[in-house]
C-alpha cells in the first residue's frame, strides 16, 4: 500500500508540474520532466508485482506400484512427508544507470528498462502445514522437516524465476505507470517503451 501511494504522490507530483508549465508557457520545465531519470527510475523500482502463493512439496521413498515388496516396505519403512508453505514473492526490474536509458526527441520518447524479474521470494514458515507417513520402525526428527523445508524453497523459487506469467504481468504493469507520467506529453509524441531486447509498440 506504501508503494502504491509513492506512486500515485509521483504522478500527481508529475501532473502539477506539467500544468504549472503549461500555465506559463515554460518549454524548459516540461523537457526537465520529460528526461527527468530520477523520477522514472523511482516509479520503475516502485511497481513492483507482488505475488501470493502456496507452495507444497511431497517426499517419499516409497512407490506405489501395488507390489508385494512395496507394500512390506510402506508397513515398516515408509517415510513420506507433506510440507505446504504459504509464500510471497516480488517481481520488478533493478535499475542503475547501466541498464535504464531515457532518450527525448522532438517526436518521440523512448525509456529503456532491464527485463523484470524475481526480486526477492519468502517462505511464510510460521504458517507452515505439514504431515507424514511412518512405517513401524521409522520416526521423524525435526531435520527431516529442516531438510524438505530448504528442498521446497529451492524448487518453488526456481520455478517462479522462471515464470513467464507472471514475468509478463510486471512488464504490463510498469507499461501502464510509465505510460500514466508520461501521458500529459502524448499528445505531441509517442512514447516507446523497451524492455531489454524487446519493444512494445508506440504511443500517442
Amino acid at each position: 500500500m506504501k508503494r502504491f501511494l509513492l506512486v500515485i504522490f509521483f504522478l500527481s507530483f508529475v501532473l502539477l508540474v506539467f500544468w504549472l508549465g503549461k500555465q506559463f508557457g515554460s518549454k524548459n520545465v516540461n523537457q526537465s520532466i520529460l528526461s527527468n531519470n530520477q523520477i522514472v527510475k523511482e516509479i520503475a523500482e516502485l511497481a513492483s508485482l507482488e505475488v501470493e502463493g502456496v507452495a507444497n512439496i511431497k517426499r517419499s521413498n516409497i512407490t506405489d506400484d501395488g507390489a508385494w515388496a512395496s507394500n512390506l516396505k510402506k508397513a515398516f519403512l515408509e517415510n513420506t512427508i507433506w510440507v505446504s508453505i504459504p509464500y510471497l514473492a516480488k517481481y520488478g526490474v533493478n535499475v542503475d544507470e547501466k541498464n535504464f536509458h531515457i532518450s527525448v526527441s522532438d517526436k518521440k520518447i523512448s525509456v529503456n528498462l532491464p527485463e523484470p524479474k524475481l526480486l526477492s521470494y519468502e517462505l511464510k514458515v510460521d504458517k507452515m502445514e505439514t504431515s507424514n507417513r511412518k512405517g513401524w520402525l521409522l520416526f521423524q526428527d525435526d531435520e527431516t522437516y529442516t531438510d524438505v523445508q530448504k528442498k521446497l524453497y529451492q524448487t518453488s523459487r526456481e520455478q517462479l524465476e522462471n515464470n513467464k506469467l507472471y514475468i509478463n504481468q510486471s512488464k504490463e504493469k510498469l507499461k501502464k505507470i510509465i505510460q500514466e507520467y508520461y501521458k500529459p506529453f502524448l499528445h505531441d509524441h509517442e512514447l516507446e517503451i523497451t524492455f531489454g531486447h524487446s519493444v512494445f509498440p508506440s504511443l500517442n
